[in-house]
């Protein structure tokens, strides 16, 4: 067990490889937020952290227990929806009842950029650097598609063009990134610099030797507590011998060492959430880091998947309070640069909209669910 970071060469499932890195505040962390506005790699989806319609099933299985949760009634039993897509749902605001990886990374740097994200639902401008991403991402989900002689650079690169119009003929709205660009210098950098970074995944991993099990995977299962995880999975890759391994993509710079945890979290969770579903602790973890050309790797344990729960229960904690009490504290750091929000946050001297969501009267106990089997407390994390 333990984490590496190495300028890998191929690889197959399982073995050591692959690269990582996530100093890309804008960048990668921006285009995982695009479950926000409900969309992923260009697909119309349900937003991360909302509630299923009633009766709307997402995958097998999923049908009693959607409903179930829409009537606020929230089963015990683990939810297996896994390799669907979610239908789309458009919610007024309303309470939280699930938790992606960014919608809990969200939370942990900023409790009002949470509210202002999945409470109020407010609308954030397209970014180029996310588009970037989701277009990168959306070619190596499709290289696969070809046969394995013909997963050639030359032919990856040539596919980010026919992506990005996709992209853009399924979300209009992303032609403003280029609409001060007439003679189109502008967005032939900006397709110039996708197509780098997909040719520098050649670099990092020999596509010709991998067949991912899956890819893009939606997957969601629900705690015993009743907490409900769910996320998309880059690509899955299985070994002969059955071990899983779980890579994700990031089009940003490999992090120091000392920011590493952040992107650590991301994959502990989508191991943790697998785990649950198919009772087999992932065999290794990888990020590939395309800005920078690095790979990390990390082996986890069930120990390791356990704490992650334990601190997923607890952040879920926190989560509930603020949402009954209405008491989301904006907290300022680095990242506020790249916030869409700095108009209506305090630390900014903005003014928030006014809090959707009822809350009780002075002296009144908060309706907070109850906490499940071994549920804490943020401190005690």
């Amino acid at each position: 067990m333990g984490t590496s970071t190495e300028k890998a060469g191929p690889d197959a499932a399982g073995g050591s490889g692959g690269q990582d890195g996530t100093g890309e505040a804008g960048g990668a962390a921006a285009r995982e937020a695009v479950d926000v506005a409900g969309v992923r790699d260009g697909a119309a989806v349900r937003p991360a952290d909302a509630a299923p319609g009633t009766g709307a099933a997402a995958g097998a299985g999923a049908g009693s227990g959607a409903g179930a949760e829409a009537q606020g009634v929230t089963g015990s039993t683990p939810e297996v929806v896994a390799g669907s897509t979610p239908p789309v749902v458009a919610l007024p605001a309303g309470r939280p009842v699930a938790l992606s990886p960014s919608r809990a990374s969200d939370f942990m740097q900023c409790p009002l950029l949470y509210r202002f994200r999945v409470i109020d639902k407010l609308p954030e401008k397209p970014s180029a650097a996310a588009t970037r991403g989701t277009v990168v991402h959306a070619v190596l989900e499709r290289l696969f598609d070809a046969p394995a002689a013909q997963r050639t650079a030359d032919g990856a690169r040539s596919m980010v063009p026919g992506e990005w119009e996709k992209l853009l003929a399924k979300r209009p709205e992303l032609a403003e990134l280029f609409e001060d660009d007439p003679a189109g210098e502008r967005l032939a950098a900006w397709l110039a610099d996708a197509e780098a970074l997909v040719e520098r995944w050649f670099t990092l991993e020999d596509p010709t030797r991998l067949e991912p099990a899956d890819r893009e995977l939606y997957v969601e299962t629900v705690l015993d507590s009743g907490l409900r995880l769910r996320g998309f999975i880059d690509r899955v890759d299985v070994a002969p011998t059955g071990e899983v391994r779980l890579v994700d993509y990031k089009t940003g710079k490999a992090p120091r060492p000392e920011y590493a945890d952040g992107p650590l979290f991301q994959m502990k969770f989508y191991a943790l959430v697998m785990w649950r579903l198919r009772g087999l602790v992932p065999r290794r973890l990888q990020l590939v880091y395309l800005g920078s050309g690095d790979v990390l790797t990390y082996d986890p344990t069930e120990a390791d998947l356990r704490g992650v729960e334990r601190k997923l229960l607890a952040l879920w904690d926190a989560i509930q309070r603020a949402a009954a009490s209405g008491d989301w504290r904006p907290r300022r750091t680095k990242l506020c640069g790249w916030c869409d929000h700095q108009a209506v946050c305090p630390e900014f001297g903005g003014t928030p909209p006014p809090y959707p969501l009822p809350v009780p009267a002075p002296g009144r106990a908060l309706p907070v669910e109850a906490s499940g089997p071994g549920q804490g407390r943020m401190g005690a994390v």
